[in-house]
């Protein structure tokens, strides 16, 4: 008998021949995350599976769930035991001493299920002579229980792949696709409630995101720029590591101030924020940059705004809570941890230029005109902060 981590995945299951592209991004990304464990693991493929073992001695079982239920891809972990013996005999005896060992003592009438499962398929019982076989080992040991195929109080799970394996419960995981499997891009990543939550969601479809934050001292605080790479390093965990890159934005966001109408102040920042954020991605790869946008939230994301930003870069721009409205932002930044640390008191830069009557129906056409004019004085100012970006692995 070995202790082990079933790890199970959703949609990598039908994605057909390149399967085992999508299962080695998962790995990888897995085990960056648990590394820091320093548990001597080793992760397998099984069919349909991963299975976690542990080299050495016993390790904490909660904190390597913790880690693995988190990663992109990952759709449920199941902490269980293997079988070193495939017959019949003695995965019922393991499954009956697993029974005892889960559930000491069960009240009168409790239901209970043995759910089986042969993916291999040369086993010489189906799925439900395997379920009815230990189910009927564990009533002679607990006469009282009841069996229920519906809604049981506890089920039993056995699984025949190459190994036999055995559990009771599935902690649930984030789903989605492994980070890097659909591609790269760039998350214009704020101190805000929304920008983390797009980061999030485009990452769980298979994006791997490099994020970029614009700091603008001494305007913004050193501790607005700690808040943004907390929220960077809580977004890594999910993708098993990430980039951040801190762009020097004073000087640009000077000039803009002092050359830009107040009105248009933000969509023209905005413009230039995408520019760089394209030029980062020509850099590392990137195929598209990604906003927390969310129509008709603020000024500067109107259809009109969103219109006049739009011809800033060739890239596509991916806004995944377009449309959403900002308490669903909320319930989805609480749920992956991040909006206690984005409602921290520290501002952005665009929070502390923007202007008190902000334009909401921009005209793309005056837009990229006042642009083309200062474009001239303001493109040595945006090459000098993409040559002194600040690039942190986390």
């Amino acid at each position: 008998m070995r202790k082990a981590l079933l790890v199970k995945y959703g949609e990598i299951a039908i994605r057909g021949k390149n399967r085992y592209l999508f299962e080695n991004q998962l790995i990888a990304a897995i085990r960056r995350n648990i590394d820091v464990l320093d548990i001597g693991h080793y992760i397998k493929k099984e069919q349909g599976r991963l299975v976690i073992y542990n080299k050495r001695s016993e390790t904490d079982v909660e904190a390597l769930i913790e880690r693995v239920k988190v990663v992109y891809g990952v759709l449920g972990v199941s902490p269980c035991i293997i079988s070193d013996e495939q017959d019949f005999e003695s995965v019922g005896k393991l499954s009956l001493e697993y029974f005892k060992a889960a559930y000491p003592t069960l009240p009168e009438n409790t239901t209970f299920k043995v759910f089986a499962k042969r993916a291999n398929k040369g086993y010489p019982m189906t799925s439900t002579e395997i379920g009815a076989g230990i189910g009927s080992i564990i009533l002679e040991h607990y006469p009282h229980l009841k069996v229920a195929m519906k809604n049981p109080d506890v089920t039993l799970y056995v699984e025949f792949r190459n190994d036999a394996y055995i559990y009771s419960e599935t902690i649930k995981g984030v789903g989605g696709l492994p980070a890097g499997s659909s591609g790269k891009g760039v998350l214009l990543l704020s101190g805000g409630i929304d920008s983390p939550v797009a980061g999030y969601m485009m990452e769980k479809r298979g994006i791997s995101l490099d994020a970029i934050y614009f700091h603008s001292p001494p305007y913004t605080s050193e501790r607005a720029k700690e808040k943004v790479m907390d929220l960077a390093r809580r977004l890594s965990l999910f993708a098993g590591g990430k980039n951040l890159y801190i762009v020097p934005f004073t000087e640009v966001q000077l000039y803009l101030y002092d050359h830009v109408q107040p009105e248009k102040l933000t969509i023209l920042m905005k413009r230039i924020m995408l520019k760089m954020g394209e030029l980062l991605a020509e850099k590392t790869g990137g195929l598209a940059v990604v906003t927390g946008d969310s129509v008709g939230q603020v000024a500067s994301q109107t259809m009109r705004s969103i219109h006049a930003v739009e011809s800033a870069v060739n890239l596509p721009i991916l806004r995944p809570l377009a449309g959403f409205d900002k308490q669903e932002i909320i319930d989805i930044a609480h749920e992956i941890g991040t909006f206690d640390i984005s409602i921290r008191p520290y501002e952005d830069c665009c929070t502390i230029f923007v202007a008190k009557h902000p334009e909401t129906k921009p005209k793309t056409s005056i837009i990229e005109n006042i642009e083309a004019r200062i474009m001239s004085d303001l493109k040595p100012l945006i090459d000098k902060a993409m040559e002194n970006i600040e690039i942190y692995e986390l």
